[in-house]
């Protein structure tokens, strides 16, 4: 099954309604080690792109553009920001494409996390999203079919928190809090697996 602007609604329907059950946890987990806004962020950016899925064009690229936009104008915070990034970089690479076979999901994950560690200037390994989207794009690589693909990008959010929960941040707001970040989940890889989750259906 290949993936096109119906499939990509449906996921955005999935995602707005996930960002708004994990709102509180989202928020709680950010206010630990940061603005304990990202269940605002995530929310809300979900909330505006949702409002213009009428208006979405069967071109992928533009759809990807105009979800970046419509998230942006939620919020001016670092995550929103990321988020915009690595969607505009996804939308470059499928300007033109109306439809996509599951095995692009590795190449266009991977293409988000660099765009995002690049606008970030951060490194793989710091505990941060960019450690979730590697794992996904690894997880994905090889993967043609659409059940295998949302399978193995929901274990691999799941096993990038696992890996990381007892590594110290060393990037982003969460590294000033140090050796208390031990033992606790980065806010930002809670929000990409609520993401990858979502969209895995």
């Amino acid at each position: 099954m290949s993936i096109d602007r119906q499939a990509i609604v449906a996921a955005i329907a999935r995602l707005n309604a996930a960002a708004q059950r994990d709102f509180e946890m989202l928020n709680d987990a950010d206010g630990a080690l940061g603005d304990g806004d990202l269940g605002i962020t995530l929310s809300r950016g979900m909330e505006l792109i949702a409002e213009i899925t009428d208006d979405l064009p069967d071109d992928l690229g533009k759809t990807l553009l105009q979800c970046a936009q419509a998230f942006t104008k939620s919020s001016g915070s670092s995550y929103g920001t990321l988020m915009a990034t690595g969607l505009m970089a996804m939308a470059k690479a499928l300007k033109g494409e109306i439809s996509i076979a599951p095995d692009r999901v590795s190449e266009l994950t991977a293409l988000a996390r660099d765009a995002m560690q690049a606008r970030g200037k951060a490194d793989l390994g710091g505990k941060t999203v960019l450690d979730s989207l590697d794992a996904v794009a690894q997880a994905t690589a090889g993967q043609n079919d659409e059940a295998a693909v949302a399978k193995a990008a929901s274990q691999a959010v799941d096993d990038a928190l696992d890996a990381f929960r007892n590594t110290q941040a060393t990037i982003g707001r969460a590294r000033m809090f140090g050796e208390k970040t031990i033992g606790m989940d980065d806010p930002g890889m809670l929000a990409m697996r609520t993401i990858v989750k979502a969209l895995a259906g």
